[in-house]
């Protein structure tokens, strides 16, 4: 996945997930996926990718937030069509990292991304208080 970037709070980095994207430890899931499908295997997946097949497809973020909401404890991964202005929202919902093209990462650069890091305040009800 060498063209690939990796976004996490401390900025773009190298993936370092080393185990495949095959394995019976980790896991990819469209945007419309059920989650029964998964559910007995969530405390042996070691990685869970949920894929954004557009930055209009917010499914993903709900998925995310429903595996967190059963416990899942694993790396949790937006994987595809996610835009910076969205990295707030995808580590609310309980993404860990989100993993984008090279090419948005050359039109969204790593300051945007960066921007959006201090995500626990880039929150309506925080914006709110801030205005009162």
């Amino acid at each position: 996945m060498s063209d690939t970037v990796i976004v996490r709070d401390t900025g773009f980095q190298p993936d370092d997930w080393t185990e495949g994207f095959e394995g019976a430890e980790v896991c990819t899931l469209a945007s419309d996926a059920d989650l029964e499908d998964v559910a007995d295997r969530l405390a042996s997946l070691a990685m869970i990718r949920i894929e954004f097949p557009s930055f209009a497809d917010g499914r993903g973020f709900t998925l995310a937030r429903l595996l967190r909401l059963r416990g899942y404890t694993g790396r949790l991964r937006a994987a595809g069509h996610v835009l910076a202005d969205q990295y707030a929202m995808a580590r609310r919902a309980g993404f860990d990292e989100v993993e984008i093209s090279a090419a948005l990462a050359a039109r969204q650069p790593a300051e945007q991304w960066a921007f959006r890091a201090d995500w626990r305040a880039h929150d309506y009800q925080s914006r709110l208080r801030a205005s009162a």
